[in-house]
């Protein structure tokens, strides 16, 4: 029963991006919390690094790193970075994403340039910088955060940022499937309704439609979001590689 230790990131490093608040903060101090080494990633490096202290103070193993998961060759260098100070990833989170609440009428070409590049081009960076790291060892584990806008139509997620979530869907299965005889398990979560800075800045009428909508009756929290890459990342789920977990409260029922 050794998967259900009380810390089962024990001895294990992770690799966070987008690590500096919301979803990305939580995810490592729950990472933290667990047992695990965790490089804390963001392109607003010295809120990073605040998170990175917060952590240390509680005793815990974090560093933070300033990144712009749209450059491939910053991104290799942050990852090598963290290696050089923790050893080997074992576990690679893909969270930078960008949104906005524009109509599809008003996105700019620069504008659905930027939210791919930042959401789907910087998951890609990390998954074949991470998959190429961990095939040599033959083990670990990729998890990416998608988003129940890739899954259905709302009038809460703009355009493209469906698009770049819905992508990363597909992305995920790609690299599964590619990794997969070198023991390397890549999943992805799909999170919907999660109490967050996102959340909290949207205007109070489509806050509360989306809390009627949710069947459970109440938002997610970080730390739920959180518990789900954890399982991912553990041992329990070492059978499990190129699906899309739920995390919507039951308003995508499948």
């Amino acid at each position: 029963m050794s998967q259900f230790q009380r810390q089962p990131m024990s001895g294990r490093t992770a690799f966070v991006t987008g690590a500096a608040q919301g979803l990305g903060l939580a995810i490592a101090q729950g990472l933290a919390a667990a047992g695990a080494q965790v490089m804390l990633a963001d392109i607003h490096g010295a809120a990073a690094e605040h998170g990175a202290v917060a952590l240390r103070e509680q005793g815990l193993c974090a560093q933070a790193v300033t990144l712009d998961v749209r450059d491939e060759a910053a991104f290799a260098a942050a990852f090598e970075r963290t290696v050089a100070r923790f050893g080997p990833v074992d576990l690679m989170v893909n969270n930078a994403a960008r949104s906005s609440g524009a109509s599809l009428w008003d996105i700019t070409a620069a504008e659905w340039d930027e939210v791919l590049a930042v959401n789907l081009r910087g998951c890609f960076f990390g998954c074949r910088i991470a998959g190429r790291h961990m095939r040599g060892r033959r083990a670990g584990r990729i998890v990416n955060l998608s988003s129940i806008a890739g899954q259905q139509a709302s009038a809460a997620s703009a355009a493209h940022y469906a698009a770049s979530k819905a992508g990363i869907g597909a992305l995920t299965r790609s690299f599964a499937a590619e990794l997969a005889p070198q023991g390397v398990c890549v999943n992805a979560i799909a999170p919907s309704a999660i109490n967050s800075p996102a959340l909290q800045a949207m205007p109070e009428a489509p806050r509360r439609a989306l809390l009627q909508a949710t069947p459970l009756g109440r938002f997610g929290t970080g730390d739920e979001v959180a518990a789900a890459v954890l399982y991912l990342a553990s041992d329990a789920a070492g059978y499990i590689t190129g699906t899309t977990l739920d995390l919507n409260g039951g308003r995508l029922m499948r």
